[in-house]
């Protein structure tokens, strides 16, 4: 038992160890790489400039907004129909519009008051009030010629002591009284027949352009609230709703426009380390984000020349946040091809010699 006992132990010791052993040489083996989830994009490029794409309308992403704040009333391109082409001068979207039509009712009445103000003015005098302003003159004349009738009499007959010295002084006064009422209602008369002012007209008809101008005004802030299309396009992103309050909110479009017809631009990257290599004009070549064995051939269109912070980051953990990059523009045929505006692109630029 003790001569058993004596080899067993050694032995079983011997198993362990080779077994610990063979865990930790398997263990510290190296395991094949597994192969990336997607492919990296390659280039067709033996010298290269990368940079990182994003897809927009070749009219640029128009963002459409309201000048005016209010309630949206009534939406004309909802979101069920995102994607739906538009012309310009289509109606997009309406702002509440019930004050500025109330308004727009009294600044009417008031041109209509100022025209009829103005109208009345020009038509001085009425041909109603020439008959009698004439007749005041006819009786003043014929009233001159009775007092000169009486204070001639007066004359005659005061030498013979006929009548007093106070009568005839009396009449004499009233020969002058007479001719002043006679020049009196001659001016009135000539007043009356001159018509109105001018310095009146002037006035009046100066708040007819008031009130013309505060009619296009009210006019020009209807045609504000009813927002139209700026131009040819299709409508990429609706942000509005009917009931909705909307003013100017900072970052975010109400509607989003752009034309995609036939070919959408790619707006390039082009980290500033890179610019020294960049050729204008070089050929160029994208392929969708995650998709590297497609590949669709730029065409150069043109560059930005202002150097600006980058704003889409890679992630990569050495990529400084104050990185500036040069823009450039591409072209890219979109008929048939499953590209869409705020898509990602990775773009290679040939960098020749």
């Amino acid at each position: 038992m003790k001569r058993i006992t004596k080899y067993f132990l050694p032995l079983a010791a011997a198993a362990m160890l080779a077994l610990a052993l063979y865990h930790t040489v398997g263990a510290a083996q190296s395991l094949p790489k597994p192969s990336p989830p997607v492919e990296p994009p390659r280039t067709a490029f033996s010298r290269t400039v990368g940079g990182a794409g994003i897809v927009e309308a070749w009219t640029e992403n128009i963002s459409v907004g309201t000048p005016i704040p209010g309630v949206v009333l009534e939406v004309y391109v909802p979101v069920d129909k995102v994607g739906q082409t538009v012309k310009k001068g289509d109606p997009l979207f309406l702002v509440d519009n019930r004050q500025l039509l109330a308004t727009l009712k009294y600044n009417e009445a008031n041109l209509q008051a100022a025209r009829a103000q103005l109208a009345k003015l020009e038509a001085q005098p009425r041909a109603e009030e020439v008959p009698p302003s004439e007749a005041k003159v006819a009786v003043a004349e014929a009233n001159l010629d009775l007092q000169q009738d009486l204070a001639e009499r007066a004359r005659r007959l005061q030498p013979r002591g006929a009548i007093a010295d106070e009568d005839a002084i009396q009449r004499r006064l009233a020969v002058g009284v007479a001719q002043k009422q006679l020049a009196q209602v001659k001016a009135e008369d000539a007043l009356l027949k001159a018509g109105a002012w001018r310095f009146d007209k002037e006035i009046a008809q100066a708040n007819v352009a008031l009130a013309e101008a505060q009619v296009q005004q009210t006019n020009t802030d209807l045609g504000r609230v009813l927002v139209r299309a700026p131009r040819d396009g299709v409508v990429l992103q609706v942000n509005v709703r009917e009931g909705e309050y909307v003013g100017t909110p900072p970052g975010q479009a109400l509607m989003l426009l752009g034309a995609i017809n036939e070919k959408v631009h790619i707006r390039v990257d082009i980290d500033e380390h890179d610019i020294p290599r960049f050729v204008k004009g070089a050929a160029a070549q994208a392929s969708p984000r995650g998709n590297p064995q497609i590949v669709y051939p730029l065409h150069f269109e043109r560059v930005e020349p202002y150097v600006l912070p980058k704003k889409s980051l890679t992630g990569d953990n050495t990529e400084r946040v104050d990185t500036r990059v040069l823009q450039v523009i591409y072209s890219l045929d979109a008929q048939d091809k499953p590209i869409y505006v705020g898509q990602q692109m990775d773009v290679f630029i040939d960098a020749g010699k």
